[in-house]
């Protein structure tokens, strides 16, 4: 076997990181096309696949998991080695979270982290963009997924369920929709085609027309509040608008999603005074707050009542 070129090796740990060439060629400043030339060319030259490609982006075989666990703490020790390391300021705290997420379920409860660490300054970033915590000064993210991401530390929040919902205007054209009868309501489609699993658990058809597909929450949401159709919306954004009347959730069932809400940070975090703060913080007022512990499979549970919000104050 020929020597393996070593400028290849950044971008294959990049990508193993990414799980996303786009993403990967992004941070390395080099196109799409040069960097899955370069990873195709590294297999060859292994004789060994590295990644597994699909529609939701890239996975590693086991190949690539050796490789990857062999090559990137050497090219992180070097980055390191030779990055300045600024001095951090153990009063400040830069949390990177989805605009969903941060909206409807952290920032209503932030007040009563502040009053609690009134030394901590917080700095929230909200973003879709997965954080790389090598190259970008962000101290934690909260995040929605399945966990396992290598090299964080990680810790579940709360898991997330998925109900019916529409506007009130829509549940007075089509009432029957309220006892999850949805045969000629106008439904809504997410990009994680949820209403799949929906009717095959709960029963009922997949129409062969959807109003509208979403590949963002906050617009399938909107749109249910707007009244074009009903939606299987994630509890945790829905429930305030549940609870303030402009949306309406729909049967007694819910589905409990495949991803759950995380708190991730790098090792270079976890002893941050700030980060053991907001770490203790987060982590209390998630265990308040969250349904019963997983009992079933994800996109599998049985019909229950929607789980009450706790109303207890941290």
């Amino acid at each position: 076997m020929s020597k393996v070129p070593l400028h290849v090796l950044p971008g294959f740990v990049a990508a193993a990181r990414a799980r996303n060439l786009s993403r990967a060629a992004a941070s390395l400043h080099v196109t799409v096309s040069a960097l899955s030339h370069q990873m195709r060319g590294l297999e060859e030259l292994l004789g060994q696949r590295l990644f597994d490609r699909g529609p939701r982006g890239l996975s590693l075989t086991p190949a690539g998991e050796r490789l990857f666990g062999q090559v990137a703490p050497h090219l992180d020790a070097i980055s390191a080695a030779l990055a300045p390391q600024p001095a951090r300021n153990p009063h400040t705290l830069t949390v990177s979270v989805m605009p969903s997420v941060a909206s409807s379920w952290l920032i209503p409860r932030l007040p009563a982290f502040t009053a609690r660490h009134p030394d901590v300054e917080l700095n929230l970033q909200s973003s879709i963009d997965v954080v790389d915590f090598d190259r970008e000064d962000v101290d934690v993210a909260i995040r929605f997924g399945q966990g396992g991401w290598p090299e964080l530390r990680t810790h579940l929040l709360f898991e997330e369920w998925v109900i019916p919902v529409c506007s009130p205007e829509l549940l007075r054209r089509f009432p029957r929709a309220a006892q999850g009868d949805f045969t000629g309501v106008p439904l809504l489609r997410d990009l994680n085609e949820r209403w799949h699993a929906w009717f095959e658990r709960f029963g009922g058809t997949l129409p062969t027309r959807w109003v509208a597909a979403f590949d963002d929450t906050d617009a399938l949401q909107r749109a249910a509040m707007e009244g074009m159709g009903v939606a299987l919306g994630r509890l945790t954004m829905a429930r305030p608008l549940i609870e303030s009347g402009r949306l309406v959730a729909l049967t007694g069932n819910r589905l409990l999603d495949r991803y759950a809400h995380y708190l991730v940070y790098p090792p270079r975090s976890e002893n941050h005074p700030a980060v053991i703060a907001f770490r203790t913080w987060i982590l209390d007022v998630a265990a308040s707050e969250s349904p019963a512990p997983r009992s079933e499979p994800p996109d599998t549970a049985g019909p229950q009542p929607l789980p009450r919000r706790r109303n207890r104050r941290r």
